[in-house]
């Protein structure tokens, strides 16, 4: 081989690997970054606010208080096998409340039972968070209310008052609810194609999910057209603090807002108004 084919060959190898440590870099920047940058960021918590760590569910006493509180965690996790007599969606609390009701920007559940009874503005009258779990299970369940009175229903108030057990009084817990987004100008088609590139893995192409772990968007066992999330502004919240599972925060608002409006376009089953009270 020539020395000036030599030289040209050396060249090209130096701009392959040149080339290939960009991309590496590049790509281990965008993964190592909890968020994109967007032009919109989360508000920053005052002071005083703390990260939560639920207590240990062996923690709970064997005692009848401590079985409504395991019945009552079961129940939450695994809402269509454990309350299947009020639960018509294969949707469990934990797919909307995650990490078993805990984790920030994602509708957590500690402290509620120091909030309720509480003004509900699609009520429009003060509800007790009893009130606010039979909401849950005629909306999103698409199922039909608890016995108010009965076993179920006390099981998830032991477990969601057990949640917030070291929760001091005095202290803020971040995440508190959906943190909105902006409001902006949804495209569904956009919406579309992020879905099938983004969220199809796990929730199916026609939106059926991959139960237990993956609850369905859309079709017979999703949530019904009178739940929080057929509210576009409601999911996009939802969708960009917590969704894909397995990179959050990696969609910007605007993207949120079209799988949001693209979900929200397909087949939902209707509510039942007999439950408009909820």
């Amino acid at each position: 081989m020539s020395q000036t084919r030599l030289n040209q060959t050396r060249l090209i190898l130096v701009l392959a690997f040149g080339i290939a440590a960009l991309y590496a870099g590049a790509l281990w920047f965008g993964l190592s970054r909890t968020r994109l940058s967007t032009g919109w960021s989360l508000p920053v918590e005052p002071p005083g606010t703390m990260p939560w760590h639920a207590p240990s569910i062996e923690s709970v006493p064997a005692d009848e208080h401590g079985e409504l509180v395991r019945q009552g965690r079961r129940i939450f996790m695994a809402t269509p096998e454990f309350a299947s007599d009020h639960a018509r969606a294969l949707i469990s609390c934990s797919n909307c409340h995650m990490q078993g009701g805990i984790r920030p920007y994602a509708s957590p559940m500690v402290g509620l039972t120091t909030i309720f009874p509480t003004w509900n503005k699609r009520a429009g009258r003060v509800i007790s968070l009893a009130e606010r779990i039979q909401e849950c299970m005629v909306r999103s369940e698409n199922g039909t209310p608890l016995d108010p009175q009965g076993r179920e229903m006390h099981a998830l108030l032991a477990y969601i008052d057990w949640l917030s057990t070291p929760q001091p009084t005095h202290r803020k817990f971040v995440g508190r609810g959906l943190v909105p987004l902006p409001v902006l100008t949804p495209d569904p088609q956009h919406g579309q194609q992020l879905y099938v590139a983004q969220c199809a893995g796990c929730h199916g192409a026609t939106g059926a999910g991959y139960t237990p772990q993956f609850p369905p968007l859309w079709g017979p066992d999703a949530y019904n057209d009178g739940a929080g999330m057929n509210k576009i502004a409601k999911m996009a919240a939802f969708v960009y603090h917590n969704m894909p599972q397995n990179r959050p925060g990696t969609l910007s608002p605007q993207e949120a807002w079209d799988v949001a409006a693209f979900v929200h376009n397909q087949p939902h089953p209707a509510f039942n108004p007999a439950y408009k009270h909820y």
